[in-house]
Formats: C-alpha cells, structure tokens, sequence
C-alpha cells in the first residue's frame, strides 16, 4: 500500500480517522475507506495527494505578499469543472497527478521555502484533503513554524467541515462559482453547489467577518477573500452570485473578481467556454459590483488570461 499510515496517521484525530475510513467529509459522501485507496469521486487516498509545492507569486497582492506564498497543490477535487485550469491534476487519470509524495518529504519542502522568509502558505484545492491540511499545520507548529495559513477551495465543502478548521486557518480564499444548480450541473457536476457553497461561505465569514487584515507590507495575516471568475458567456450568473453575496452575506467584504479565464483543450468547441471573455462581459459585471456598493477587492486586466496558464509538468507551473 502506497500511503505511509504511521507518519501522517499519528497527526490525524480520531474524527479524522473516522471520516477518511468510512468517507463522508465532503458533499459528495462517498463512504470509501480512503486508508485503502482512492477510490472516490475524488479519487485520493489517505496520503498526501500532492502535485505540487512551490513558491507562488500570481495570487492576489495580499495573497501572494511581497514575495509570494508557499502553495501546496492538492491533487484530485470534489468537483469536475469542465474548464478547471489545474486539470492537469484534479481530474482523474490526469496525467501530472501525484501517488502521493510522503509526508515527511512534504513538510521537508515546506518547511525549506519557509527558511527562505516566506511568511504564509496556501492549501489549494483542500475541500477533500482536510485531515491533511490539519496535519501539516499540526506538524509546522510542532517544528516551530507559524506561518500563515491560507484556505483556497472551490466552497465544496460541508460548513461543519469549515467549522473544525476554526483556529487553525488565517485567511479563507474560498471561489464562490453558481448560484443556478443548472449550471453548476453543466459546468461542474454539482447541482447542490450552490446551498453548499453558500452555508460554506457564510461559516467562513462568521469566522473572519468582512475585514482582511494585513500587515505593514500589505500581506493579508486574516480574513476573508471571495474570488469570483467570470466565465464567456456567463455574465448574468456572475451578476446573480454578486447579488447573493450583497444581500446574504455583505457588500463589505473584500471580492477578487477575475477575468483570467482561457479555455484548456477540454473545452475546445464549447459553444461558451471554447473562447476567452470578452471585455463587454467581465465590464458588465465590474459596473454590477460597484453598483451594488462592493469597494474592497481586486479587479484583473483583460490580458490576465495569458499570465494564469499553469504546467504542472514543470517544478514551478506557473513560471
């Protein structure tokens, strides 16, 4: 069997022991015994699942700080969005996805770009790994290191999940996708998405609020960050997320709306996403945003869409 038990297994808490022996941490409820492989809807086991580590500089500014952040790229998701730029390692049978690297070889690299004044590091796509996001900050504040915690997931996540994550997480950077279960059905395969991501997102703000604090060189030490990507296409639905959002939760946090879209080749001949955003969309729905009285975040150039085009074949995918 390819996942190292004794070393990450003494890190995890019997809860997680629990959920990862009969699955049900997130939505999709799937009951495997993840000890025993991956067998899933995400396809991952009770390892590591990492594709990659590395130094990230292409988040938000106060995401990436001055000198980036330590990004930790979970393979394997609980969704399956047709134009996922990391599809070469969330989707299965990917070709870039990892075994597993080990957990001890992991937390070594970690903890190598930390030496290196790295302040904060980042679990990205964790919705399905969440005993293993808790162990790896288990085991940096065991070694002494503090950084700062960052959750970047796509919202699929059971709210009781997010709840046990309380003290251990800085910043949430949660994507907040569909509103319509429709669409999310047609893009993502998850027609519950949108109460899901909702009762996600509203326990993430019940736990930060509406203020992203940040330090003296402007990198966010805790918070809440909502990213939204505005598909072709798609406008009305970017504009029906930003409504929730004012009414539900609140015009005060802080939003990063992208318009970083560029169709992989899973895509190609989709009559919507086959194409880049065209500048009338993503306006449309920047004017939506201000008019609904949002004033803190982040709004992209519309030549973003050449800077965000991860290759995970690489040690750096994004460099």
């Amino acid at each position: 069997m390819s996942v190292n038990k004794l070393t990450i297994r003494e890190l995890y808490d019997n809860n997680d022991i629990e959920l990862l022996s009969d699955c049900t941490l997130c939505p999709r409820e799937c009951r495997v015994d993840r000890f025993e492989g991956g067998t899933g809807y995400c396809r991952s086991d009770a390892g590591t699942n990492i594709a990659s580590i590395c130094i990230h500089r292409g988040e938000e500014p106060s995401i990436s700080g001055p000198d980036g952040i330590c990004n930790i790229f979970f393979s394997g998701c609980n969704m399956r969005c047709i134009f996922c730029q990391n599809h070469e390692i969330s989707h299965p049978g990917a070709e870039c996805r990892s075994s597993s690297a080990g957990f001890e070889n992991a937390l070594k690299t970690i903890t190598g770009i930390l030496d290196k004044g790295i302040g904060a590091v980042g679990f990205v796509s964790p919705s399905h790994v969440v005993p293993q996001v808790k162990a790896f900050i288990k085991a940096l504040n065991l070694q002494g290191y503090k950084p700062i915690t960052v959750y970047n997931t796509n919202s699929y996540d059971k709210a009781e999940t997010i709840r046990s994550l309380e003290g251990m997480i800085d910043v949430y950077l949660p994507d907040y996708k569909y509103v319509t279960p429709i669409t999310s059905r047609e893009l993502s395969d998850t027609i519950d998405y949108p109460n899901i991501a909702h009762e996600s997102v509203r326990e993430m703000y019940r736990q930060k609020g509406s203020v992203l604090s940040t330090d003296d060189v402007g990198r966010a030490e805790k918070g809440l960050l909502i990213r939204h990507l505005v598909l072709p296409g798609h406008a009305e639905e970017s504009k029906k997320v930003l409504r929730t959002l004012a009414e539900e939760i609140s015009t005060g946090i802080c939003i990063s709306l992208m318009s970083q879209y560029h169709p992989t080749p899973l895509v190609t001949g989709h009559k919507d996403l086959g194409r880049t955003l065209y500048r009338s969309e993503y306006q449309e729905v920047v004017e939506e945003m201000e008019s609904l009285g949002f004033r803190k975040g982040w709004i992209q150039d519309m030549d973003s869409h050449q800077n965000y085009r991860p290759d995970f074949r690489k040690e750096i995918p994004f460099e």
